[in-house]
Formats: structure tokens, C-alpha cells, sequence
């Protein structure tokens, strides 16, 4: 079996037992429509955001990018929020923004500007080709905000609710399972016949997850999470 899908069964299968944990948790009450449905998604999202895991012969150019499964993997998560019972706008695919909670998101976003820029002036980067630059500034947080803060979080929360209300905002446990599986995307690895964690890496992007989850519950909307992340991701090879 290709180490690429052992690592997805790897990241799948813990947010799964996360998933059963809070099930625990919440004493059953729990859609399990709704979570199955989400943890198939991971897997097909990891399917084509590798291309097939290679097996698809699918190319934009020469680049040193994922351009054609990042492609792939948008379109995945725009057919699904296009389906009835999800919606571009429960999903977040708005650009209309939830002006009760605009101003606590705006001061959320000017810290995290601050803060991204303080780190990029402190560990400088290496520099960039227009290749790259260009990939930062628009794809990991098209793809990645439309599924993990879009109709990823929307699925995990039509199964377990929303019970918790942090700093005006509405979450539960969809926020900490999509932030999971956003950071073991990140953080998880297998090869040479073991996994591989980087706690670190956990640690950064599932707490940055958390911190998108909880902009996109502030607003409605995913276009304040995409554009922190790609500035984010972007001004490491400006600067």
C-alpha cells in the first residue's frame, strides 16, 4: 500500500476516534449520518488533492507546485457545497460578512497580520520565484478554507451542534475535530514503513485553525480566513 495512503488513513482514522470521543462525550447525541459523511470526505479530498495519490495523469506545466490537485480539490469542495442539503452559504462561501461579530474578527485578523509579519522579519526567508509566490497567494487558503473551514466544519457541526459560545462566537467540537485534521495533515507523515509527528507543526497549525474556525463562526463567512492565509503563508518569501 503506498505510504500516501497509509497517511491518510493515519490522519482520517484520528479524527475519527476524536470523533467517537466526543460522542462519548455528548453521550450519543451525536448525527452520525453527518460525521461518516464527513470523514468519507477527508478521504476523497486527500485522493484528489494527491491526484489520485499519482495514478491521474493530470498537468498544468512545469512547477514545483501542487497546482493541478489544489485545482482539483476547489472544485471537490465547491460540488459539495453546492449539494441541498449543504449550501455555498451555510457553508461560508459568502462574501457577505455578519457585521455583529465584523469588528472582533477585524481586530482578530490585524493581530494576526501583526503577528505573521513580526515572525517573517524574524526568521526572513530564502527568497521566491513568480511560480511560488504565486501559489502562496492563492491557493493553499482557496483550497484549504473552502474544505476545512467550509464544508468540512459544516458537516462536523450538523453532527455534533454548536453548544459553546467563545467571544460572541458559536462553536463545538466540529471546530476542534476540523482543526485536528487540519493540523495532522500537516504534522503526520508515513514513510519507510513508520509514522512520522512533528508536534510543533501540530501545535502551530492547529491552533491557527482554531483561530480561523472561529473567524469564520464570527462572520459567516470564509473570505477573511483565505486571505489571512494566504498573507500568511505569502510573507515569509517577501520578506
Amino acid at each position: 500500500m503506498p505510504d500516501a495512503i497509509i497517511a491518510m488513513l493515519g490522519w482520517v482514522g484520528a479524527v475519527a476516534l476524536g470523533g467517537l470521543l466526543a460522542a462519548v462525550l455528548m453521550k450519543g447525541r451525536v448525527q452520525w449520518g453527518w460525521l461518516i459523511a464527513a470523514l468519507l470526505l477527508m478521504a476523497a479530498y486527500d485522493a484528489v488533492l494527491t491526484r489520485g495519490y499519482g495514478h491521474l495523469p493530470l498537468s498544468f506545466g512545469s512547477s514545483n507546485w501542487n497546482w493541478e490537485g489544489k485545482a482539483m480539490a476547489v472544485l471537490l469542495s465547491l460540488a459539495v457545497a453546492s449539494l441541498p442539503m449543504i449550501g455555498w452559504r451555510r457553508a461560508g462561501l459568502t462574501l457577505k460578512q455578519d457585521r455583529r461579530g465584523l469588528t472582533g474578527a477585524l481586530i482578530l485578523s490585524g493581530l494576526l497580520v501583526a503577528l505573521f509579519l513580526g515572525l517573517a522579519l524574524y526568521f526572513p526567508g530564502q527568497g521566491f520565484d513568480l511560480d511560488s509566490l504565486a501559489f502562496q497567494l492563492t491557493m493553499p487558503g482557496l483550497d484549504e478554507e473552502l474544505f476545512y473551514r467550509g464544508v468540512l466544519l459544516l458537516m462536523l457541526n450538523e453532527a455534533f451542534g454548536r453548544p459553546v459560545r467563545i467571544l460572541g462566537a458559536w462553536m463545538g467540537w466540529g471546530a476542534v475535530l476540523s482543526s485536528l485534521a487540519f493540523g495532522l495533515t500537516h504534522a503526520l507523515g508515513y514513510a519507510d514503513g513508520a509514522f512520522t509527528f512533528e508536534p510543533l507543526l501540530m501545535a502551530t497549525t492547529g491552533v491557527s485553525a482554531l483561530l480561523l474556525v472561529w473567524l469564520r463562526e464570527k462572520t459567516g463567512s470564509i473570505l477573511l480566513p483565505i486571505l489571512l492565509h494566504n498573507y500568511g503563508n505569502a510573507i515569509f518569501m517577501l520578506l
